[in-house]
């Protein structure tokens, strides 16, 4: 049983410093009633803590150690680039090259901006989007989380669908009102809220695998839908494929769907699992983008010669091996051996995964909205992760995040897995 002394004192210490002792708030822990564990090394599919213990790693770096941790090549790339220089300001070849991997594995992106967040990718492809169309209204979805920008921090209340209530203090409520939430999956919820702002509707942004709820797909149909409605309405469909970007498969869930958006969201995995993030789309949109367009995005860092070097080396192993079919494999054994120990226990249990992406809830049914995901059995997913990380099994701690495999989860890395769930199981939840 892992101990994690260190951990704890270095926890103290973060929160003299810093506001809940974190940098992002799901690393505090509070949604399974636990302590945060201190890192300082990982490799291939594994992650030690700063008491030396190790843990199969299910998280990658919320996705982009597609690969495995410190990946040689991926190494190798950064070590190269460090020698010439951490940061420029300025435009390099490797920004263009890397623009170029992204474009060939996703066709719906001509061109291309390099950001340094997922959240900024979405910010900005909202902005854009909304200086393309001259409107200004947003419709997103429950559950889908977009970054911690202020017009998308909106979900719905009692209602299919609710009109602009923020999520945050800071938030302002005017700002707000442009963006209305709906149930994701209801079609009807959809429709009656786009035929009551389709005149001011800028753009329609659903994460098409929803990563944010613990890993939902949306349906075909409903996707199919918001294509068809934005195109008769002339708004944006933008997919915001942060977390199902070159990880569900090389093309994407909108490969995976046969749907293009006008705009894509990527981050994480394109730089190798350094901070980054980009958006792009076709080229008549993009171009609105300064300096072609009136339409204001910068960043003084964006396109990172580091994250461009990692990200580079990662897309073109991901071309060479395509390893989205063995990965999945990979996760549907080990989500399958779960569910049958599971049931065994008469514990409800389901399971889904695509690709290097998987998610697990303690209900009888696959949840379809982030209403279904509400209703899951908290206790039992706190006590079952707080058990998977005392016996070094690291998993999402949330119930609303999707899970990760890597490459370098070998057939023992599964059955380590499958051996201590089911110690857990027979020692009860």
């Amino acid at each position: 049983m892992n101990k994690i002394k260190k951990s704890m004192q270095l926890f103290e210490e973060a929160k003299l410093h810093m506001p809940g002792g974190v940098n992002s708030p799901v690393r505090a822990f509070k949604n399974i009633g636990g302590n945060p564990i201190f890192f300082k090394k990982a490799k291939g599919a594994y992650v030690f803590d700063a008491d030396n213990n190790q843990y199969i790693d299910y998280i990658g770096s919320w996705g982009p150690m597609i690969m495995g941790h410190s990946n040689p090549n991926i190494i190798k790339a950064i070590s190269k680039q460090l020698e010439l220089g951490t940061s420029y300001g300025a435009p390099t070849s490797l920004e263009s090259k890397t623009a170029e991997l992204i474009k060939k594995c996703m066709p719906s992106i001509e061109r291309i901006r390099m950001v340094n967040s997922g959240t900024e990718a979405t910010m900005s492809a909202i902005r854009l989007a909304r200086g393309y169309t001259g409107k200004n209204k947003i419709i997103k979805f429950d559950g889908c989380y977009h970054g911690h920008v202020d017009s998308l921090l909106v979900k719905a209340g009692s209602g299919v669908s609710t009109f602009g209530l923020p999520d945050s203090p800071g938030v302002p409520s005017q700002l707000a009102k442009q963006t209305i939430s709906c149930e994701f999956n209801n079609e009807d919820a959809f429709l009656k809220s786009y035929e009551k702002v389709k005149n001011d509707l800028a753009a329609v942004i659903i994460e098409p695998i929803a990563g944010n709820m613990g890993f939902v797909p949306a349906k075909k149909s409903f996707l199919k839908l918001l294509k068809k409605k934005t195109k008769e309405n002339n708004s944006i469909l933008i997919f915001d494929e942060v977390m199902t970007g070159f990880r569900v498969s090389l093309g994407g869930a909108q490969e995976i769907y046969g749907i293009k958006p006008d705009i894509t969201a990527l981050g994480k995995v394109i730089g190798g699992g350094l901070p980054v993030g980009a958006f792009g789309g076709k080229k008549e949109i993009m171009d609105c983008l300064a300096p072609n367009g009136p339409v204001y995005q910068a960043g003084t860092l964006s396109g990172n010669p580091l994250a461009m070097a990692a990200g580079q080396e990662l897309i073109k192993m991901l071309i060479k091996s395509n390893p989205y079919n063995l990965l999945e494999d990979k996760a549907k054994k080990l989500l399958s051996e779960m569910k049958e120990m599971f049931n065994r226990k008469n514990i409800p249990f389901s399971t889904n995964q695509i690709g290097g992406m998987f998610g697990f809830f303690f209900s009888n049914k696959l949840p379809k909205n982030f209403k279904d995901v509400v209703a899951t059995n908290d206790e039992h997913f706190k006590s079952f992760l707080n058990a998977c990380i005392k016996n070094g099994i690291y998993f999402a701690p949330s119930k609303f995040e999707a899970g990760f495999i890597s490459s370098k989860h070998t057939n023992k890395e599964i059955n380590n897995t499958i051996k201590v769930v089911n110690k857990i199981l027979n020692e009860g939840i």
